[in-house]
């Protein structure tokens, strides 16, 4: 595994991993007596890493499975798929999974090779092939079915090739003497200019804000003034340890706990930006960046995610590439997801056998839709009926 796969499955999700792509994206949270809003890290944390269990079911149980277009899964299914095929038959599906015995490669190649025959956009024959050929189980953290669900996505934002006008903060690639889990120059020491001058600057940003945001979601779609779109990912981080500023920011009390949403702080950024820096500069951690050719962003797994389609999860439980039927209700706004996913990345603070990111796309929208996206629910692993009944059996 390269340098940069480690350094990306050490961070969530950038857009996630690379957030991995990816340290989750504002929740909220209303506790207590009050309408307090916290933040994903704020939230309690498991006591323990966990235990997967898993307690067979059928498609007729799964809540809304009637409902949903289960033939828009199968574009992200076939992308995981593409990950397999060159890998030996007798590889695990995901040798980091550890929570259970998910099947080999070979288990898995003959549904793919099912899917991709598969009419695109046609839901019948598309529910026909999950039917017949997955059984459902639902998840547990030792027999607990519920679990907590946040949500990503990959931001926008104008930039310029040169340090011009209202361009002036700078996005750097890798640097050629960073050594992957080794500490390296902290934040502070780079805003003060400890890689300037070394040709490592990618893109040139309007605002330290813009560059957090990045940093946090773990990637970017960068349009630049000439007119040409770029996608920037995650390529390495400084191996510091994360200091969390929204919760900074939360203890503060400078956003009233009922208007503590990712938008507001936002906008707090930018209308505070001496009292932003520094807050940035409590947080040691630097994530360095890439440029990518092509579609993205790309996950853990090294698929390139699909909107609404992809989940991140723990894949110390969950093994990537294993489609699963998520069921969870926003607890705070009318939002609901009945859908089949597929677990294609992984993140800072996804942690648990019932614990996902939901990756709600690019842009302003997605960011209103899922930016503080916080749900309670349940998923259920549709796993090969090759392995299925050993495998539940064994839970």
């Amino acid at each position: 595994m390269s340098d940069t796969a480690v350094d990306r499955r050490s961070r969530r999700s950038s857009v996630g991993s690379w957030r991995r792509l990816a340290l989750p994206a504002i929740a909220l949270a209303l506790i207590a007596c009050g309408v307090q809003r916290l933040t994903a890290a704020q939230a309690p944390a498991a006591a323990a890493p966990g235990h997967l269990t898993l307690s067979a079911t059928s498609f007729y149980q799964l809540p809304g499975w009637s409902d949903d277009n289960v033939a828009a899964v199968l574009p992200a299914f076939l992308k995981s798929c593409a990950r397999l095929a060159p890998l030996p038959t007798g590889t695990p599906l995901d040798p980091d999974a550890r929570g259970a015995d998910f099947g080999q490669v070979g288990d898995w190649r003959a549904l793919c090779q099912q899917a991709a025959a598969v009419p695109p956009g046609n839901d019948a024959p598309a529910r026909a092939f999950f039917e017949a050929n997955f059984a459902p189980a639902l998840a547990g953290n030792a027999g607990d079915s519920q679990g907590l669900f946040t949500g990503y996505y990959e931001p926008e934002f104008t930039a310029s090739r040169r340090r011009e006008g209202p361009f002036q903060v700078p996005l750097y690639g890798r640097p050629p003497d960073l050594v992957a889990g080794r500490p390296y120059l902290s934040r502070a020491a780079i805003d003060d200019g400890a890689l300037k001058g070394r040709g490592l600057e990618l893109i040139w940003l309007r605002s330290p804000d813009d560059l957090y945001v990045l940093q946090t979601q773990g990637s970017g779609r960068i349009h630049l003034t000439d007119g040409t779109i770029v996608r920037l990912v995650y390529a390495a981080n400084n191996a510091l340890k994360p200091v969390n500023v929204e919760k900074l920011l939360f203890d503060q009390g400078a956003i009233p706990p009922a208007q503590f949403s990712q938008l507001n702080v936002r906008a707090w950024m930018q209308g505070h930006p001496v009292e932003a820096e520094a807050l940035r500069r409590q947080n040691p951690e630097y994530v360095f960046f890439r440029e990518h050719q092509g579609d993205g962003p790309i996950g853990a797994q090294g698929a390139v995610l699909t909107p609404e389609r992809s989940l991140a999860v723990d894949h110390r439980f969950v093994p990537l590439g294993a489609p699963l039927w998520l069921a969870a209700q926003d607890k705070y706004r009318p939002v609901s997801l009945h859908r089949l996913v597929v677990a294609q990345d992984t993140g800072d603070g996804i942690e648990g056998p019932v614990r996902g990111d939901f990756y709600w796309g690019s842009g302003a929208d997605a960011l209103r839709r899922g930016g503080d996206f916080y749900a309670s629910g349940q998923y259920y692993l549709l796993l090969p009926k090759s392995v299925a009944g050993r495998m539940v059996a064994s839970r």
